[in-house]
C-alpha cells in the first residue's frame, strides 16, 4: 500500500488561495502512487481541489491595524486550530502561503514542534519590515520564491535552502477573448481609446481608491471626450459594493462595469490605472501600459508607510530595477496626476515603448510552470 504523505496548508488572502490551489493540482499529478492527505487553512479555491478545510479563511483578508484590531480573536481561534491539526494530523510539512502576518508566527510555533516549515511565496521582506528575515532564517525550512531578484536577497541575508520556481502567472495570464470581440460584448468602439480603472480586491481599498479614479474618468473626458472607460470589479467584490461608492462619490462618469473579465478588459485596453498588487503583474503580462496607485488609511501611512524600503513600490517596477510605469502612491495619488500620466500613455510612441518595456520585464519572471517546478521540490524535500 502507497505511504501517505500529510500536507497541512495555510493561505488567507484570494490570491494566494488561488496559487495553494494551482500547487495543490500540480502535487497530486506528480505524487503518482502516493496517497496525499491535504488539509488546513482554506479558501474557496483550495477547497474546490480538495483540501480538506480546518478553517475557512474567506473573511480573514484584511488589511491594516484597525481591521487587524477587529478581527483579532478570529486570527487567535484560527491559529490555535492550525497548531492542533499539525499535530493531531501528524503533518509530514506545512506549506505556508505568503500572508506573513499570520504565518510567520505560526511557522514559529510549529517549527518549534518538530514539523517542516515550507514557504511558498515568500515574505516581501525586501521590501519592508527587513528584521523579520531571522524569523525565516530560524524557522522556515524551504522557501520558494517566485521574483528573480528574491533569491540572491534571501541568500546575502543568510537564508538557506532558497529555491527560485518562476512567477505563477506566468503561462497562466491570457484574455478568453480579444479586443473586437471584448468591444462587441460590451457595445463600445475599438477605434476608440480604451481606459481600464482597476481599484483593488478589498473593500477598504476600493473605498479609498475609487473615488479618485471616478474624479479623474470624468476630467480625463473633458480631455478627450473619445475615452471610453471600464471599471474592473475583482472577483471578491460585488457590483452593488461599486455602485453604492459611486453613488456615495457623487460622481457619474460614463462607466462600463464588467466582472470575471479582469483579463480581457487589460488586454482589450490602451492604458490602465491599477492599484498596487498582483493585478499591476497581470496587466505587465498582458503588456498593457498603466499607472499604478494606492492610498492607505491616514493611520495606517503613517504607521506601516515609514517601514517601506523598496526604491519601487509596484510589481513591474520592482522585477525591471527601475521605473517603468508611473506610481502615485498616497499623497501623490490625485486625480489630475493620473490624468496626465494615462494621457501620456495615449500617446502612440509612448504606448510602444511602455509595451515594448513591459514584454522585457517580464521574460525576467523564467518559463511557465512555477506551480509545477513548486509541487516538485516540495515532494523532492518532504521524500528525500
Amino acid at each position: 500500500m502507497a505511504e501517505t504523505l500529510r500536507l497541512m496548508f495555510v493561505a488567507g488572502e484570494p490570491s494566494g488561495d488561488a496559487h495553494a490551489a494551482a500547487l495543490v493540482t500540480e502535487l497530486r499529478n506528480a505524487a503518482g502512487d502516493r496517497k496525499l492527505e491535504l488539509f488546513g487553512a482554506t479558501g474557496p479555491k483550495m477547497r474546490a481541489a480538495g483540501v480538506d478545510s480546518v478553517v475557512d479563511t474567506d473573511k480573514l483578508s484584511i488589511l491594516g491595524l484597525i481591521e487587524i484590531g477587529k478581527i483579532l480573536p478570529e486570527f487567535l481561534r484560527t491559529y490555535k486550530l492550525l497548531k492542533a491539526a499539525a499535530s493531531e494530523r501528524d503533518a509530514d510539512a506545512v506549506v505556508l502561503v505568503d500572508w506573513p502576518d499570520f504565518n510567520l508566527p505560526l511557522a514559529r510555533a510549529l517549527h518549534r514542534r518538530g514539523i517542516n516549515v515550507i514557504y511558498y511565496i515568500s515574505p516581501q521582506l525586501w521590501a519592508w519590515r527587513q528584521r523579520r528575515v531571522e524569523k525565516i532564517r530560524r524557522n522556515v525550512d524551504l522557501l520558494l520564491v517566485i521574483l528573480p531578484f528574491e533569491r540572491d536577497w534571501y541568500e546575502q541575508q543568510g537564508v538557506e535552502h532558497v529555491e527560485f520556481v518562476g512567477h505563477p502567472l506566468v503561462g497562466q495570464v491570457r484574455p478568453r477573448f480579444n479586443r473586437t470581440e471584448f468591444c462587441e460584448r460590451h457595445g463600445l468602439d475599438p477605434s476608440r481609446p480604451i481606459i481600464s480603472l482597476l481599484p483593488g480586491s478589498r473593500h477598504k481599498e476600493v473605498e479609498r481608491i475609487l473615488p479618485n479614479l471616478l474624479h479623474a474618468a470624468a476630467l480625463l473626458k473633458s480631455e478627450r471626450a473619445d475615452a471610453q472607460f471600464v471599471l474592473v470589479i475583482a472577483p471578491s467584490r460585488s457590483e452593488e459594493e461599486f455602485r453604492d461608492i459611486i453613488a456615495k462619490a457623487g460622481l457619474s462618469p460614463d462607466l462600463l462595469l464588467v466582472k470575471d473579465e479582469t483579463r480581457e478588459a487589460l488586454a482589450a485596453s490602451d492604458a490602465a490605472v491599477v492599484a498596487s498588487g498582483t493585478a499591476t503583474l497581470e496587466a505587465a503580462l498582458l503588456e498593457t501600459p498603466m499607472v499604478i496607485v494606492y492610498k492607505e488609511s491616514v493611520v495606517n501611512w503613517h504607521t506601516l508607510g515609514r517601514l517601506i524600503t523598496a526604491e519601487h513600490y509596484g510589481l513591474p517596477n520592482l522585477i525591471a530595477g527601475k521605473r517603468l510605469v508611473a506610481e502615485l502612491i498616497q499623497n501623490d495619488f490625485t486625480s489630475e496626476k493620473v490624468v496626465g500620466e494615462v494621457l501620456r500613455l495615449l500617446d502612440d510612441e509612448t504606448n510602444k515603448s511602455v509595451r515594448r518595456e513591459l514584454r522585457e520585464m517580464t521574460n525576467k519572471l523564467g518559463p511557465a510552470g512555477a506551480s509545477e517546478k513548486a509541487a516538485r521540490k516540495i515532494l523532492e524535500f518532504v521524500s528525500p
